[in-house]
């Protein structure tokens, strides 16, 4: 079966300089998961961390720039 979203991204707000959290929910635990801006894959690194425990995954967006909504 297709992995689907159970719980799609919501809107977040955050300030400028502060940390942002993205959460999705998927309908198969441990899906594999690629977070993307646009065109370009957002990897782990000093910018984003990437989490995932069973069928929730979470972007972690640190030092946030007007770039970034």
């Amino acid at each position: 079966l297709p992995v689907l979203f159970k719980q799609e991204l919501q809107n977040t707000e955050a300030e400028e300089g502060g940390t942002a959290t993205l959460r999705c929910e998927l309908t198969k635990p441990n899906a594999p998961v690629e977070w993307r801006k646009g065109d370009t894959t957002l990897y782990p690194g000093l910018k984003y961390e990437v989490k995932q425990q069973g069928s929730t995954s979470e972007l972690v967006i640190y030092d946030l720039e007007l770039d970034d909504s």
